[in-house]
């Protein structure tokens, strides 16, 4: 199974559609979105074969069109509380954090939250618990492994802060790589041109 995952995207359609390019290309079966979108028109790209004048008839979580699940939290930037409307209109919105699992058996455990703050990200890595942690807020790309759980950061837009990547980047996990356990060599990340 591969999963795109995103975050810091900041109402910059033109990233938010660089990353939905990209994870049609790489046929993910699912993306996560980490947080930070600001406003619910920077989301609606995400349910990328959407006819907004066909209707959504499903009452399934995630229906979205773009051939992926979609899978997002809330950032300290979302000031819309409509944003999390409008990703449960085809995907399913975690709130503040989550759980997910993907892959069945043998699934892989996935935590994922914005990460503002690096302690609760040091604890869902620490605990043991997940195979993978997703974050961002940082816009600074990473993966790190700690006892047996990977800490993926996908990046994000480049921001004038120290340690911030200078380039927009995403990632795919590709959860067959591992051989049934979490590997950060299965986790690859993107340079997006925006």
């Amino acid at each position: 199974m591969r999963i795109g995952i995103v975050s810091d995207t900041h109402d910059d359609l033109a990233a938010v559609e660089a990353a939905v390019a990209l994870f049609e290309r790489q046929d993910v079966d699912a993306v996560v979105h980490c947080g930070d979108f600001v406003a619910p028109f920077s989301v609606t790209p995400f349910d990328a074969g959407n006819d907004p004048d066909a209707g959504n008839d499903s009452d399934a979580g995630n229906d979205s069109d773009a051939g992926f699940d979609f899978y997002a939290v809330r950032g300290n930037n979302d000031g819309e509380w409509a944003v999390e409307s409008t990703v449960d209109s085809f995907g399913t919105y975690l709130g503040e954090a989550g759980t997910l699992s993907f892959g069945g058996d043998g699934a892989v455990d996935v935590a994922v939250t914005h990460g503002t703050s690096a302690v609760v990200v040091d604890a869902l890595v620490d605990c043991g618990d997940y195979d993978y942690v997703f974050h961002g807020h940082t816009h600074a790309h990473g993966v790190e492994e700690r006892g047996g759980t990977v800490r993926v950061n996908p990046g994000g837009l480049p921001i004038p802060v120290d340690g911030a990547d200078d380039d927009f980047r995403v990632a795919v996990l590709d959860t067959d790589a591992g051989d049934g356990r979490a590997d950060p060599d299965a986790v690859a990340h993107h340079v997006l041109d925006v």
